[in-house]
């Protein structure tokens, strides 16, 4: 191995303090000793404040640290102490980002991921690890428990064990055991299991680690694709996105799993439904002004257990300014209003957004062009008419659905 505190091969060695500092090594330690700078969080400096070198502590400004060690680091010997495992939702993949593999050292130790599994004896080679430091969107942890029966959250002061809980059962995850695991590897560590209901009024001692253990198979639920068969969802009189209409519309949204999309209008919900299947850390907001309607929608999201939806009643143009800014817009109704809603949606879409709708009305395809070219778009247009087999007595014929213009915006790159 190379010597780390050669002057020809300088390098920021980042040392995993696992759960304490009982967990280092004697190399860990006389590396430690031998550091011109020590940096690391205050609880970890305190471990070593006999230390005769410089301390820094870390902050909440990584950029600041990683240029504070970019200056330092060829000069002196630069050590860093991380919580647990660098390289685990560690502070270790930011250095690395900033300087360049070549130029770090990394000391694995103890996770407290690794360390929770081991307090519960529980195997967990199919477990799934995710941490809500920082997090804003909640579309992580739901996918990820939903796909998982057994995962680990590293929580943080807000997203915390009761946090966590309100969520699961806000989003009906009942059947999952809760354990929370406070302040391992200290004299007040402590261990306990909970059902959401009991870990959403409790408070933990920081910092914990929480386990989900699902206790049961969940129901069977209705296997959702894309182009569902329109009797799968609930809607009002056959207002709904016909199936074959439904597919081609969400390839020309061209969905990314990050994207926020907004279905305006949106009936019965079945396009932000199938497109919950293509933007799985994104969102989705359905806005519809009826409330039976609204009704159905709601009735769709729990029957296909999509969780990253939010439904909001609206009369539009109306109701937009507070949502989420939109990568992809789907307007799959307007009437007269049409030309107000593009107008209004598209100043709120991101640059790169697509903008698409459905319609069945002339005026409303003239309308939807003319005013999409004037707000500087491109567009697409595509004409689809389906035909779908019907029986009769003896042999079968296609009966014609109403042809409907598929018309896509998309945002013009300024030159």
């Amino acid at each position: 191995m190379t010597d780390s505190s050669s002057p020809d091969h300088p390098k920021v060695i980042v040392i995993g303090m696992g759960l304490s500092p009982d967990d280092l090594t004697a190399r860990h330690l006389d590396i430690i000793r031998k550091a011109d700078i020590l940096i690391g969080g205050k609880r970890h400096l305190a471990c070593f404040k006999d230390h005769s070198g410089t301390m820094k502590v870390i902050t909440r400004d990584i950029q600041e640290l990683t240029d504070f060690i970019g200056r330092h680091f060829k000069m002196h010997r630069v050590v860093v102490l991380a919580s647990g495992d660098p390289l685990l939702f560690g502070i270790g993949s930011a250095i690395i980002a900033a300087l360049g593999p070549d130029n770090v050292e990394i000391h694995p130790n103890i996770s407290s991921a690794a360390a929770a599994f081991a307090r519960i004896k529980e195997p967990w080679q199919d477990a799934r690890v995710i941490s809500m430091h920082g997090k804003q969107s909640e579309n992580s942890l739901l996918t990820t428990v939903a796909e998982s029966p057994l995962v680990a959250v590293l929580t943080d002061p807000i997203r915390n064990p009761a946090w966590i809980a309100a969520l699961l059962l806000r989003y009906q995850f009942h059947q999952i055991n809760i354990c929370v695991l406070e302040q391992l590897g200290t004299p007040f560590e402590k261990i306990s299991w909970h059902s959401p209901e009991e870990a959403v009024g409790k408070s933990f001692s920081e910092p914990n680690i929480v386990v989900l253990k699902r206790t049961s198979v969940p129901h069977a639920l209705p296997s959702l694709h894309l182009g569902m068969p329109d009797d799968a969802y609930d809607h009002e009189n056959g207002l709904i996105t016909k199936s074959e209409i439904r597919a081609i519309s969400l390839a020309k949204l061209k969905l990314l799993p990050h994207h926020v999309l907004w279905d305006l209008g949106a009936g019965s919900g079945s396009i932000g439904i199938e497109a919950s299947l293509l933007v799985p850390r994104g969102r989705i907001v359905s806005i519809e002004k009826h409330p039976e309607r609204i009704r159905s929608i709601e009735s769709n999201q729990l029957r296909h257990n999509v969780r990253n939806m939010e439904i909001r009643q609206a009369v539009l143009p109306d109701g937009l300014q507070d949502l989420p800014a939109p990568d992809r817009i789907f307007i799959g109704g307007g009437g007269r209003n049409l030309e107000a809603i593009i107008r209004s949606a598209a100043g709120y879409l991101k640059p790169d957004g697509i903008l698409v709708m459905n319609t069945v009305l002339m005026d409303n395809l003239i309308a939807a062009l003319t005013t999409l070219k004037e707000l500087g778009f491109s567009t697409e247009t595509t004409q689809i008419q389906v035909c779908r087999s019907k029986d009769m007595p003896w042999s079968r014929r296609f009966e014609a659905q109403n042809p409907v213009w598929i018309i896509s915006g998309i945002i013009k790159p300024k030159i």
